[in-house]
C-alpha cells in the first residue's frame, strides 16, 4: 500500500495514471443558452 501499489491513490500519482481511486475533474461545458447569451452581448 504505497507508491508501488497500482491500486492505491498514491500509486496512481506516482505512476501518473488515473482510475477508480484517482478521478479526473470534469470540465464543465457551457450550455447552448450560455453560448447564445455571450454572443448577444457583443
Amino acid at each position: 500500500m504505497g507508491k508501488g501499489d497500482k491500486g492505491s491513490k498514491r500509486g496512481k500519482i506516482a505512476n501518473k495514471s488515473y482510475g477508480v481511486r484517482r478521478r479526473r475533474k470534469i470540465k464543465k461545458r457551457p450550455t447552448v443558452e450560455e453560448k447564445i447569451s455571450i454572443k448577444g452581448k457583443t
